[in-house]
C-alpha cells in the first residue's frame, strides 16, 4: 500500500502518467495500473481522465493527498527517531527565498547550528512561490519567503521588515529585473507603472548576478537594501516599498526537534519584532 501511495503522490503532483513514470523509473502502464489498484482498494475514483493527457483530481484525491503527505511525515519521524537512538542527527530541511537566504540566513544558521547540535540542517534556495510549494509538498520542513503567500496546510508568520531601494546610476540602462514569481518583482512592476517606465529590461533569476552586473556599472535595479553592493549608488524608496519576510511552517505535527527549532525562531522574532529595516541587528536566541 505504501508503494501505491508514493506513486499516487507523484501522479497527483504532475497530473501526468508519462512524467510520473519518468520520475518513478517505471513504465507508464505500471503507473496507471498502480493508480487503478489504489482506486480499487480504496473504492473511490481519484482521477478523471479527459483525453490522452488531461487529468483532473477528484475531491477524494485532494483529501488523500494531504493525508499521504502527513503519513509520509509520520514515517520520516519514525526514521528520525530510530536515527536518534543510533546517535545520528535528525534532519531539518530549510528552504529560503533568494534575498533572505543570502543576507539573513547565514547569521541565523550560525545561531541555530550552535543551539541545536543534534539537528542536521539542509538548506535550499528558491523564489517565494517555489519555497512555499516545497514546504506545502513536504519537500522542506520550514521556509522563509518574501511575499505574503499562503496555501492549505501552511502557517505563515511575518518576521522581518525589508526596505527596497533603487540601485545604480539613475540614468543607466537596461533595467535588471527579477522573474515574475520573485518577491521583488511586484514592487518593480509597480514602480514602473508609477514612473511610466518603458525602458529595456533584462530578466535575471538571481540577485547575485544582478549585484555583480551593478558592480560593473551595468544597468539599474530595485533590490533589498541588504543586497546593495558596497560602493554602488542607491536611493531609498518610500515606505510603501517596505515589505516583510515571512517564516512558513506546516500545521501538521513534525518531529519534536523541528518543533523546537520552530518555537525558538518564533520566540526570537516575537522578542525582536522591532528589528530595524537595515538588518544591522545580530541574531541571538
Amino acid at each position: 500500500m505504501f508503494k501505491l501511495l508514493q506513486t499516487f503522490r507523484v501522479v497527483y503532483e504532475t497530473r501526468n502518467f508519462s512524467q510520473s513514470a519518468e520520475i518513478l523509473f517505471l513504465s507508464q502502464p505500471s503507473v496507471s495500473h498502480q493508480i487503478k489498484q489504489l482506486e480499487t482498494e480504496l473504492k473511490v475514483e481519484l482521477f478523471q481522465r479527459k483525453g490522452r493527457q488531461e487529468m483532473i483530481a477528484t475531491k477524494q484525491a485532494e483529501l488523500l493527498y494531504q493525508r499521504v503527505l502527513n503519513l509520509m511525515d509520520d514515517w520520516q519521524q519514525t526514521i528520525d527517531a530510530l536515527a536518534k537512538e543510533s546517535s545520528q542527527r535528525v534532519r531539518c530541511r530549510v528552504v529560503a527565498s533568494h534575498t533572505f537566504a543570502v543576507y539573513c540566513l547565514p547569521e541565523l544558521m550560525k545561531e541555530l547550528f550552535e543551539k541545536f547540535p543534534n539537528v542536521a540542517f539542509e538548506i535550499d534556495m528558491a523564489n517565494s512561490h517555489e519555497a512555499l510549494e516545497k514546504v506545502a509538498k513536504h519537500e522542506a520542513d520550514i521556509g522563509f519567503i518574501e511575499k505574503p503567500l499562503t496555501t492549505e496546510g501552511i502557517l505563515r508568520h511575518p518576521i522581518l521588515k525589508d526596505q527596497l531601494v533603487l540601485v545604480g546610476d539613475p540614468s543607466a540602462s537596461p533595467w535588471l529585473v527579477r522573474e515574475k514569481t520573485s518577491g521583488v518583482y511586484h514592487y518593480t512592476k509597480r514602480f514602473f507603472e508609477e514612473e511610466n517606465i518603458s525602458q529595456p529590461a533584462i530578466e535575471i533569476k538571481s540577485n547575485e548576478v544582478i549585484t555583480a552586473m551593478l558592480k560593473k556599472g551595468i544597468g539599474r535595479s530595485i533590490l533589498s537594501k541588504r543586497a546593495v553592493p558596497e560602493g554602488v549608488f542607491y536611493q531609498l524608496l518610500s515606505e510603501s516599498y517596505q515589505r516583510h519576510f515571512y517564516f512558513i511552517e506546516r500545521n501538521h505535527l513534525t518531529s519534536p526537534e523541528i518543533n523546537q527549532v520552530t518555537q525558538a525562531l518564533l520566540a526570537f522574532y516575537e522578542k525582536e519584532n522591532e528589528t530595524n529595516i537595515t538588518g544591522d541587528k545580530k541574531f541571538s536566541f
